[in-house]
């Protein structure tokens, strides 16, 4: 059951933090809500919105001028699939990251609308640094022989470091013919080479005997697809793999 106006919101959160036993009223210095304990100075701002957006997220970072303790606050309709306010996981870390909290309010045609906190202000991020992932980030930085790609592009497919390599054996097979893993890699200069020809990700190699294999048409074309990028690996390479050529 989607809600038309964010004002709908306030009555399930004003409840919510009532029960915690907190005072709460509205527009308190063009603050939606604002919660105080009474004989504390705990002091809780939220910010209301049907949906989660970039004015939310500013709104309540400028609220933190005013108390470390400010949640943000948003409608969970269960119809919207798709949408970016069902993100939850990942609207959930970035408000860690800013020292927001964010909580849902879910409403329904016959009870009464449920209020479920995410994350409170202050949390840290869950996920942290993820030290695999940034392994694998620098491997791939560093196994790739240029910049190849255009940041943002969705045209012709990303040259990876994998590509490179599988260029690479393609180029061997299409420079000799049929030959065996071994002198593919001997070309190529990839230690990967048997590997790459055995998996045939891109669908480029076909084995026509033991321990031997050639290019498909769909190799050659890949040649064709990414000439500047075998051309530049060939220009690169230092005598060994170039001088082949």
């Amino acid at each position: 059951m989607a809600v038309k106006h964010e004002t709908e919101l306030y009555t399930p959160v004003k409840a919510y933090y009532e029960k915690l036993g907190y005072e709460v009223k509205s527009e308190v210095l063009h603050c939606d809500l604002v919660a105080v304990k009474p004989g504390e100075e705990a002091t809780v701002i939220v910010e209301m919105k049907k949906t989660f957006n970039l004015a939310l997220l500013l709104q309540g970072v400028e609220r933190l001028r005013l108390t470390d303790r400010v949640m943000l606050a948003v409608e969970r309709n269960r119809k919207k699939s798709g949408a970016v306010n069902q993100r939850f996981g990942d609207l959930t870390e970035l408000c860690r990251l800013l020292g927001l909290g964010l909580m849902t309010v879910t409403f329904y045609k016959t009870k009464a609308p449920a209020v479920e906190v995410l994350c409170e202000p202050g949390d840290p991020p869950a996920r942290g640094m993820r030290r695999k992932r940034q392994s694998r980030l620098l491997t791939e930085f560093r196994e790739r022989s240029g910049d190849y790609n255009v940041g943002g592009s969705t045209g012709r497919k990303l040259v990876t470091s994998y590509r490179e390599k599988a260029l690479r054996c393609a180029w061997a097979l299409h420079k000799e013919g049929e030959l065996p893993p071994r002198r593919v890699r001997e070309l190529s200069g990839s230690p990967q080479a048997a590997r790459i020809l055995l998996n045939d990700y891109y669908g480029w190699f076909e084995r026509v005997d033991r321990g031997v294999y050639r290019l498909r048409p769909q190799g050659v074309q890949a040649l064709i697809d990414y000439a500047d990028v075998v051309e530049a690996w060939r220009q690169s390479a230092a005598g060994g793999i170039a001088g082949d050529s």
